[in-house]
């Protein structure tokens, strides 16, 4: 026999572990290796019954105290120090397996979640590409998906047309088999997969041959989504049902789609606001003027004032994108730059450099003076 692995080691916690995060390690430890996420994997299902022998004697006060004293002889009954093994009596697991399955615990007491019972179907997760005024307004759009679907010929039931199902009858419909084995503190009761249903509790004799006796298939179809206004990049559209099909009566999974905004050559988003970065003429900077703005509604005018600097910005209240269920919108910002002329004419320049002279420059006039009262 194998020499047994340290309790802390099973459960991947150090030995001074308070009771939550044993707890908390079980519980991840024992949903990765249950029967019923592993079927038919011996191997999942021996580190399986390790994980629960390492939290029943870890999540008990006085066999945490013996083991940590005298080890593995303090708890094993082989060594006559008393304690109890996997699957001894009055241990519940109901607690911590409820948690984790959502009532009910398909091994070790019966009770709860079978394979044999209704499935739910698998979710679909697919990515859709939109253009940014889609995701503004909304829109329509049709997907071609692959996805498992009920099948006709049987059904959904797995048998060929014309033949049924019939029950197990090594575990009785139950896809669960026990076994009792007697030891030194009493009767041990281990209940495992029936290796005749391999759990399903269901037997079926001659398949559908569309299927081969999964009662599904796949199959491409087309599903037209609507787009929310308002919806933004890495958001995800939920449409409940449009999944993989369920099994033996189980609902169908969802289909969920992110959605991938494109971005848009002259706007940008933040939340519901949109903004834009827009070049005016130094003349209109200077002497002021109406200027059309492109918005998602089309283009807009715009006042700018007389002598409005670069980097200037303007709001255009409710111009943005609408919020998700409302009417309501956000604003649109304007970011003015100043645009210096190039290639001047040598009439052109000499008017400027007369310009220039000119004391009418703000700035300009506080900085000389604070440069004046710097060199002091």
């Amino acid at each position: 026999m194998a020499e047994k692995r340290d309790y802390y080691e099973v459960l991947g916690v150090q030995k001074g572990a308070s009771d939550d995060e044993i707890k908390k390690a079980f519980r991840k430890q024992s949903k990765k290796y249950h029967p019923d996420l592993n079927p038919g994997n011996k191997e999942a299902e021996e580190k399986f019954k390790e994980v629960n022998e390492a939290y029943q004697v870890l999540s008990d006060s006085d066999k945490r105290a013996k083991y940590d004293q005298f080890g593995h002889a303090g708890v094993d009954p082989n060594f006559g120090a008393g304690g109890g093994g996997y699957g001894g009596a009055g241990f519940d697991f109901g607690d911590i397996f409820g948690d984790i399955f959502g009532g009910g615990f398909g091994g070790f007491g019966g009770g709860g979640n079978r394979r044999n019972g209704p499935r739910r179907g698998n979710d679909i997760r697919q990515v859709i590409d939109i253009t940014f005024e889609e995701a503004a307004f909304g829109c329509s759009k049709k997907l071609n998906i692959q996805a498992q679907e009920k099948c006709e010929s049987c059904g959904g039931s797995g048998a060929k047309k014309g033949t049924t199902v019939t029950t197990c009858s090594h575990c009785h419909g139950t896809g669960r088999i026990q076994t009792q084995q007697r030891t030194i503190i009493g009767y041990m009761t281990t209940e495992t997969t029936c290796p005749q249903c391999h759990g399903e509790g269901k037997i079926i004799k001659e398949p559908c041959r569309d299927c081969r006796g999964t009662g599904t298939v796949r199959k491409n179809k087309t599903v037209e989504v609507q787009i929310p206004a308002g919806i933004d990049n890495g958001q995800t559209i939920q449409l409940s049902g449009k999944g993989e099909a369920g099994s033996k009566g189980g609902p169908n999974g969802d289909l969920l789609l992110t959605v991938r905004v494109r971005p848009h050559e002259i706007f940008r988003r933040e939340g519901n606001d949109v903004f834009i970065d827009m070049p005016i003429t130094f003349v209109q900077a200077a002497l002021g003027a109406t200027v059309q703005v492109p918005t998602l509604d089309g283009p807009v005018e715009l006042n700018i004032p007389e002598g409005t600097q670069t980097a200037s910005r303007f709001r255009m209240k409710g111009k943005g994108i609408q919020y998700l269920r409302s009417k309501s919108r956000g604003d649109q910002y304007v970011t003015v730059n100043v645009e210096v002329p190039r290639n001047l004419t040598q009439k052109q320049k000499e008017i400027l450099r007369d310009f220039d002279e000119d004391k009418n420059y703000r700035q300009k006039k506080s900085f000389a003076e604070k440069m004046k009262d710097f060199l002091k």
